[in-house]
């Protein structure tokens, strides 16, 4: 027997996805923060495109399981109720990569800290002086925190918008979408 959605129950399943979403997220930007201490450069780019690759592609498919086993264990689940579900994974999910994030900057040693500002004083010569770089630099794990998490809330509306949209014309037409041919029903 399926249960009602209601506002808690969809809450509840937002944060069990965005829980799911975010420990995928903040894993890959763990392992790119560990190929990252090898100063290896191609090890560095190279993990940083595999580890993307693998976290778009595995949020992708994680987001469409989570909707579709909503829809699965509860009755009339509608296009808004995935998409709300998904919106709010994003929003949960974001928190949890752009807090990781931000305690990497945190976290990061004193020497790639002095390289940043010095690079950027080279690059910033007489537009900021030394002082206002290190300012900005002191404000750059909020800034971190911020900016990923509105990429990761933008990123997840985007993609539960388009979800949502394919987990509801699975259900209207009661198979895979686009229907293949042997899903279509035999004739008699």
């Amino acid at each position: 027997m399926k249960r009602t959605l209601d506002n808690t129950a969809l809450w509840n399943e937002a944060a069990k996805a965005g829980a799911y979403l975010g420990v995928v997220s903040v894993v890959c930007l763990s392992l790119k923060e560990l190929a990252a201490v090898s100063d290896i450069d191609f090890l560095i780019k190279a993990a940083s495109i595999i580890l993307w690759v693998v976290e778009f592609l595995g949020c992708i498919l994680l987001m469409k399981d989570l909707m579709l086993s909503m829809r699965d264990r509860y009755e009339d689940v509608k296009i808004t109720d995935t998409f709300r579900m998904g919106r709010r994974a994003a929003l949960l999910s974001g928190l949890l990569l752009a807090s990781a994030g931000a305690l990497f900057v945190m976290k990061a040693p004193e020497a790639k800290i002095s390289e940043l500002v010095d690079l950027m004083a080279a690059n910033f010569n007489g537009v900021m002086n030394r002082d206002e770089i290190e300012n900005v630099v002191d404000r750059l794990p909020l800034v971190v925190f911020f900016s990923r998490w509105i990429y990761c809330f933008l990123y997840g509306t985007v993609l539960a918008s388009v979800m949502s949209r394919y987990i509801y014309l699975q259900k209207l037409f009661g198979g895979s979408f686009p229907p293949r041919g042997n899903d279509t029903p035999d004739e008699q």
